[in-house]
């Protein structure tokens, strides 16, 4: 829910939906009957760049699993059937989301303005909100102790680490003849190597990467194979199968496999079991995104709009989650681990994270999130 902006907000216009720019010279003005220029006549101004309401459409929609499944976590345990659909939204709101954010950084380079908007967009965020959950949680918690460290994510910010390591090595995935392949032997030895630690969540960076590089290989014409009828009429029995597997599943599989934010060994699984997991995980997760891409909307509708504000969504909604959490809410009121308590958590926290994504939060949170920052940048950088 990635030009090098975040992926929440401010994407380019991919090559399929950008509006051609005519030449300032009408391709045969020449020197001799080019029109002389009219004297305090102000510069045309650009046209704006269109949002591709495609794009916006999956960001909103994959923020509100997000934020539902989040809601779950809770109240879960009494519900096969929720830990089954918990388990089934786990296995692709997260890669559809890098995947996406893979797709918008295929120009990422380390010029200047690249870098700038790297740091803007991404690492300010980063600090800001790591800085905020760990004050959070320590007097909202409880909890004096819990350290305040930008090298050790917690809770939701482990995303924006990731990207900025991920977008950061674009160059170097754009180089490589081959870097699918590299990624998952990457993914697959960081599955079983327990001795990575907790900094900067490397175990989910590196496990998550695959996606995150197949999104820099696909073009605009993939997104259209995607989005044909065919593929959404094989989508609905793609997920019904996802579901009633995941019902099997439920009491019998790890939700550590799920979050990759552990090794095998460190699940006490046997290490070649991340390998095997590793790869059946992204099979799993690449279907299951494609089944979901194929069923957003191609036109503008009401959330639209909401898709340049998911930044917004997805850092604010833990701030509710864990709040509600640490009020003792979930456990005071068990019924809502009942049917009805589990729908009225789902509306809840998909409306909550609607209204965090609205225009005016966003602004609200520019300062953070889209910060301007240029009296941190030298005026000549982009020339240099």
């Amino acid at each position: 829910m990635f030009h090098a902006p975040n992926v929440f907000q401010r994407d380019p216009i991919s090559p399929a939906t950008r509006e051609p720019e005519p030449r300032p010279d009408g391709g045969r003005t020449t020197t001799a009957t080019a029109p002389a220029p009219v004297a305090n006549k102000p510069p045309a101004a650009e046209p704006a760049k269109r949002r591709d309401a495609y794009f916006d459409n999956v960001k909103y929609l994959a923020i509100v699993l997000v934020a539902v499944a989040h809601a779950w976590e809770p109240v879960m345990d009494g519900s096969r059937t929720t830990r089954a659909l918990y388990m089934v939204a786990y296995t692709f709101h997260m890669p559809a989301f890098i995947i996406v954010s893979g797709y918008f950084s295929r120009s990422f380079d380390l010029s200047a303005k690249k870098v700038k908007r790297l740091v803007t967009g991404v690492a300010v965020p980063y600090v800001v909100f790591e800085t905020a959950y760990s004050l959070f949680k320590r007097y909202a918690d409880d909890s004096p102790d819990h350290p305040i460290s930008l090298l050790d994510p917690w809770y939701l910010t482990w995303f924006l680490c990731a990207l900025f390591v991920w977008r950061i090595t674009t160059p170097l995935w754009q180089a490589l003849r081959h870097p699918m392949p590299v990624a998952l032997v990457i993914a697959v030895l960081a599955s079983f190597s327990p001795t990575i630690g907790n900094d900067l969540d490397l175990q989910r960076v590196l496990q998550f990467l695959p996606f995150f590089v197949l999104g820099l290989q696909l073009k605009p014409e993939h997104f259209q194979l995607v989005r044909r009828r065919e593929v959404r009429l094989l989508a609905l029995p793609l997920f019904a199968g996802a579901i009633v597997f995941a019902y099997w599943a439920a009491p019998r599989m790890q939700l550590g496999w799920f979050y990759r934010s552990n090794s095998a060994p460190e699940m006490g699984a046997p290490w070649w079991s991340g390998a095997v997991m590793t790869l059946a995980m992204f099979g799993c997760a690449l279907l299951l995104t494609i089944g979901f891409l194929a069923w957003v909307p191609r036109r503008r509708m009401w959330f639209t709009v909401l898709g340049a504000g998911t930044i917004c969504g997805y850092l604010l909604h833990g701030f509710l989650i864990k709040g509600v959490g640490y009020a003792g809410v979930f456990d005071r009121y068990t019924w809502l681990s009942e049917p009805a308590g589990l729908v009225l958590v789902s509306l809840a926290a998909a409306a909550a994270v609607t209204l965090m994504c609205t225009p005016p939060v966003r602004r609200v949170l520019r300062f953070a999130t889209e910060p301007d920052m240029h009296w941190a940048f030298r005026r000549d950088a982009a020339r240099l």
